[in-house]
């Protein structure tokens, strides 16, 4: 374990104790073919796709804690063609990064229900779609570890010999009870199996998980940290055995919103008593982050207009600005506990 901080970024005149993908990817942009560092942003797409868990296939209600959007309450519906739903995104975002501003280029991010769970020749139609967008330089695909068909794995190969591209899972715990408890319909061999056969193929993985679970205690969430960052021995790559890791990782706090299973089942349950408490695991956890993985997420962003609890969880700046104030106090990183 080092003692000397690691210090991720410094382009905002801060110093970024967390390696965040927006800054990993600006200064990677060469990765991404573009001839000029950019503001790379994520466009979420609603692809118009369901659950397996949703469709009866194998439940009913999703997952107890997803909205009625599939956990993409800020996504455009790709209802027509891709291109649309992306020049809406677009547009939502010149307000924040103007053009004349900033040089923005964007990952075509399929963010809500389960984006691979469809005919491959359906995806194939509109992720490709979606990369013809002008300024489109990666491609973001979030599914479920249990909706990866060869065929479909196939396809995701193809794509990202073509682009910059990586796939998001929903580990959310690696706990099998806590899966149950909350209608998951997967199991953590599902995602074992899943990353095993993405990495083999050289695909990028980030891994979802959700902290303030019920009756999860501290030390349950951070053995999901700890599982999710260890290293991977995939068999079946081209040099024989490959050993690496995830891309990258979300944390992010539950989040009971109107709508969800648990809204109904659970109405007063509280995941986080204050700001304070959620901090406090979320550094802990990024202690134990190996600091080459990515940080996608570190928080949560429900609408205000369907959050129940908790109910400050919508000041998404203020908890971010908060975290890194106090990693800068406790003069701790990422990967400090590695």
């Amino acid at each position: 374990m080092t003692e000397k901080p690691i210090i991720f970024d410094t382009s905002d005149g801060q110093q970024l104790r967390i390696n965040m993908i927006s800054p990993w990817l600006k200064n990677h942009y060469e990765e991404l073919g573009l001839s000029a560092p950019a503001k790379i942003v994520k466009l979420s797409l609603d692809g118009g796709f369901t659950c397996p868990n949703r469709d009866g296939s194998k439940g009913r209600g999703g997952c107890l804690f997803c909205s009625e959007s599939g956990s993409g309450d800020m996504a455009s519906s790709v209802a027509g063609t891709p291109g649309s739903a992306m020049k809406r995104q677009i547009r939502l975002l010149s307000e924040k990064w103007p053009s004349d501003k900033y040089d923005l280029k964007y990952i075509a991010y399929f963010q809500s229900h389960t984006n691979t769970y469809a005919p491959a020749d359906e995806l194939r139609a509109k992720f490709e779609a979606a990369l013809e967008t002008p300024g489109v330089v990666g491609l973001a695909i979030a599914t479920r570890p249990d909706c990866l068909p060869d065929d479909v794995l196939d396809l995701l190969s193809e794509l990202n010999k073509k682009t910059f591209m990586w796939v998001e899972l929903g580990l959310q715990t690696i706990h099998d009870e806590t899966a149950r408890a909350m209608n998951l319909c997967h199991n953590l061999a599902d995602y074992d199996d899943a990353v095993s056969k993405l990495t083999a193929r050289g695909i990028r993985v980030v891994t979802h998980l959700i902290l303030g679970l019920p009756d999860e205690t501290r030390e349950m969430m951070l053995d999901s940290v700890r599982y999710a960052c260890r290293p991977i021995e995939t068999s079946g790559c081209q040099d024989g055995t490959s050993t690496g890791r995830i891309f990258g990782l979300k944390l992010h706090m539950l989040n009971v919103v109107r709508g969800s299973g648990m809204a109904e089942a659970m109405p007063d349950y509280i995941p986080f008593e204050s700001m304070e408490d959620y901090i406090d695991l979320l550094i802990s956890a990024l202690e134990i982050v190996p600091p080459e993985i990515t940080l996608h997420r570190i928080s949560g962003d429900a609408p205000r207009s369907t959050l129940i609890a908790p109910s400050w969880s919508y000041k998404k700046r203020t908890i971010l600005n908060n975290i890194h104030r106090e990693m800068r106090i406790l003069n701790t990183w990422q990967g400090r506990r590695v």
